[in-house]
Order: structure tokens, then sequence, then C-alpha cells
């Protein structure tokens, strides 16, 4: 007798596991259910289309057969006879990826040898920050990472990537710094390249490790950015990869790598007990929020159903925000609950970027990092109108090109904080009041633009004298 083995969404394991959407027609977005028992598609329409909110289309193993049950009849004498076919044929102690085996059985990737001959080919696609962008000084990088001797959280059976790869990786080298040297300093930027250990590849793409509380590499998310517009590039081939996947083609130590993702940021959670911690959609997102508001450790999920109740067992006894993109409220509400039941935390959701994005914003899947470099750019496009801003440029002008080039540029500078338990504008907490005056200039452009006390209030900043 045959044993049932419930269906399971296709792996991806590159982009020939992705496939056409029935419904909406987009290329590599859709995902095959595949039949628990023989592995193979159960039928082209039956998955589930990765573009959850533009799209939506999900058609599941249950519903197909519903409707076909003549159909499953068939699946399940295929599952007999392949199963029967396979117990006679295969000889007692095969194993069809011997070809691939370790010789002392499955490798503990994290232990590779930095000096084996497959080492050079392994590291071909990433950078070593020896060509950073021009005017852009080459920082001391020094990637948050854990010795091996350091105690273990959950431990659980997985590969692991070695962690020399992301200290070989960390760079300043990408088109997505080159969009961050737009909108911060070069203090604030090499501030999140060391706590997150952000790489580059040789072709400008920035790295996303995946580093575990226990300060192991789970993965490292390879992306291109657009280094005018802070755009992810989505209509190329290769915009997004893996480290694991990379790693397949040229190493066969790697090709049966068992991966099992973590949140990005996640090893700051052992550096930070006190923090609160506040959970993002995307790994941009996070870096961007994380060089403002250093008063929250920034979690990233890494997509829409990247927050679950089994990664964030490692939040327990934290206080936690949930961010979500404009549109996936209610999403994130049920799985601010699903968590909440599983684990002792306290869980709170903002409906910040939700009760401020318009309709299109939804659409384009606008967050809080859009909603964040909005704010400040108009803030810095009204207070260059004031009569404040001109006076003191017109006055100041001989007088400081001397000491200061770039005196006329400066403005008011809302600053993080040192609080250690920020109060956020949740579903569950009213909006603060306000407490103390501001000056009268940023007081005007809290008249000009009201959002921007929303800001001030939503991440509890507080104004330079």
């Amino acid at each position: 007798m045959s044993i049932y083995k419930r269906p399971y969404l296709q792996p991806y394991k590159g982009k020939s596991t992705r496939h056409t959407c029935p419904t909406c027609k987009t290329k590599y977005a859709f995902t095959l259910y595949l039949n628990g028992n023989t592995g193979q598609p159960i039928h082209p329409t039956v998955g589930i289309c990765n573009r959850e909110i533009k799209c939506g289309y999900h058609y599941t193993p249950r519903q197909y057969f519903d409707e076909h049950p003549e159909c499953k009849n068939t699946q399940s004498k295929t599952q007999i006879s392949n199963n029967h076919s396979q117990q006679t044929s295969a000889p007692s102690g095969a194993n069809p990826l011997n070809e691939f085996a370790h010789p002392g059985g499955t490798p503990h990737l994290e232990t590779t040898n930095p000096g084996s001959p497959h080492t050079e080919s392994s590291l071909s696609g990433f950078s070593q920050c020896r060509s950073p962008h021009p005017g852009f000084p080459k920082p001391k990088h020094h990637p948050v990472l854990f010795p091996p001797n350091y105690p273990q959280i959950n431990p659980v059976e997985f590969d692991l990537i070695p962690n020399y790869l992301v200290e070989k990786s960390v760079s300043c080298n990408s088109h997505f710094v080159c969009f961050l040297q737009q909108h911060f300093s070069e203090e604030q930027i090499n501030e999140a390249i060391n706590q997150y250990s952000l790489g580059a590849t040789k072709n400008n793409e920035v790295i996303f490790w995946q580093i575990d509380i226990n300060g192991k590499v789970r993965t490292g998310k390879i992306m291109q950015y657009n280094p005018e517009t802070g755009r992810r590039i989505k209509n190329i081939s290769g915009a997004i990869n893996w480290v694991h996947n990379k790693l397949k083609k040229t190493d066969p130590t790697f090709a049966d790598f068992k991966l099992t993702q973590c949140y990005f940021g996640e090893h700051l959670l052992r550096l930070h007990p006190c923090k609160p911690v506040a959970i993002v959609e995307a790994e941009k997102t996070a870096i961007i929020a994380s060089m403002l508001f250093g008063n929250y450790i920034w979690l990233a999920a890494g997509n829409l159903n990247g927050i679950t109740a089994e990664k964030s067992t490692v939040l327990r006894d934290r206080n936690i925000v949930l961010f979500p993109d404009a549109g996936c409220f209610e999403k994130w509400n049920k799985k601010k609950e699903e968590i909440r039941n599983e684990i002792f935390c306290q869980i709170n959701i903002s409906y910040l970027v939700e009760t401020h994005a318009t309709p299109q914003q939804s659409h384009d899947g606008y967050d809080i990092a859009d909603y964040i470099l909005d704010q400040l750019s108009k803030f810095a496009v009204e207070y260059s109108k004031t009569p404040q801003a001109i006076n003191s440029t017109s006055e100041s002008a001989s007088s400081s090109a001397a000491e200061d080039p770039n005196h006329h540029n400066k403005k008011p500078q809302l600053v993080k904080t040192s609080v250690p338990t920020p109060q956020p504008q949740t579903t569950n907490d009213p909006a603060p009041q306000k407490t103390a005056p501001f000056s009268p200039t940023l007081q005007q452009m809290i008249d000009l633009n009201s959002s921007l006390l929303t800001l001030i209030y939503e991440f509890q900043l507080v104004e330079c004298q």
C-alpha cells in the first residue's frame, strides 16, 4: 500500500521552475503544485501567481480534483505504479545523487575549505571592493559575524554558506549604494553596510545576506537596482538571483543545498537584545529605515509571504511593529495574529503607509521607505522656499564660504533618538500628542506639510538645535 504525500509548491531552482501565469500572463511568476508522490506537476493551471496583490490567482489541488474527480483516480494509480517500480528497480543502498555526494556523506557547507581548488571559480561573481564609485572613499568594512563557539538558538538542520564569502563580498561598489549616496551621508551608509554586511558583485548588484540569530549565513539575495531611481530592475534576465544558486553552478558540493531562509537582519537581534523590532517587506526598505531610525532593529521578510510564525520564533519576548506595504495591511494583520498565537511577544501593526498611499501607490507597492523619502524631499524643497532659509543664505554666504563651502545647503535636521522603547502609531495605540514646541522654521514646514508631523511622531524624532 502506497503512502499518500500531500501536494506541494515547486521549490525555486532557477527561472525554469517559474512559469507564465494563466491569468495575468506574466512570465516567471507562476509556481506549480507538484504531486507529492511523483514530483510531477498536477496540471499547468494548478498553482499560485507570485503577484499576489496585482493578480491573486491561486488554483489549489483540492479545487482541481473536486472539479475533475476522474483525474484524482488517475493520479492515485500513477502514484502506486511509480512507487512499485521504484521499489523493484532501485538496487539496495543505491543513491541517485551519489555523483554529487561528499566523500564523507552530506557535506557541511559552512566548513568548505577556502583554499580548495574550487574557491576561485565559486567566488568569480563577487566584488572585493577594489574600485568603489568615484568620490566615495572606501570604508573600513567590518561585517557582523559571530565566532565559531558562539551559543546557538533553535538549531535546525539546513546547509550554510561559508562566512568567508560574506567577508569577501562586503562592498560599497553596488548600484544600490550609489542610489543611497543621493540621500544619506557617507557615515550613515558605511554604518548600514557594516551592520547588514551588504555585499556587491562585479556587475554592481547588491547582495543582501541572510545571517541568522546564531551568526550563520543561510544564503544571499542578489539584486540589481537603478542607481538613479533606486528601483529594482525587473525586466532583464538575471535581475534577481541567490548566492546558493550561483555556487551550485560552480561547486559540486553545493549541488544538494538545503535552504531554510531567515529574516534579513536577524543577526542584529543577538547584538541588541533590548531594542524593539520593526519588520518590513523589502531589504531595501530595512536599510533605508535603519539609517534614520536607529531605535529599532529593522528586519525584512523578503516578500509578502516572507513573514511567518516559524521564522518569528527568534522574536520571542520582543516588542514588534509590522510596517506592511500599501495594499498588504489586511494580509499582514492576519500574520500578526498568527505570530501572536504562536509566540509570546508584544506585536502591533502600523497603518501609516496604508492611510497615506494613493490607489496608484498601493498598486505600485508603496512602502515606508518611499513615504520617508517623499516626506524628506518635500521638507527640503519647502524649506528652501522659506524666508528664513533665503535670509540665512544671503546674510552668511560670504562669511561661511571659507569655513564651509556647503553651508548654504544646510537645513534643520531630524535625527534618530535614543529612546529605548518607542511607541509607534499602530492599530492598538492612539496618535501621540504634541508635547514640546518646535522651532519657528520647523513649525512652518509642518504647517505646509502636515504629513511631516506624522513622520516625526511615528518615529519619535527630535529637532537638532
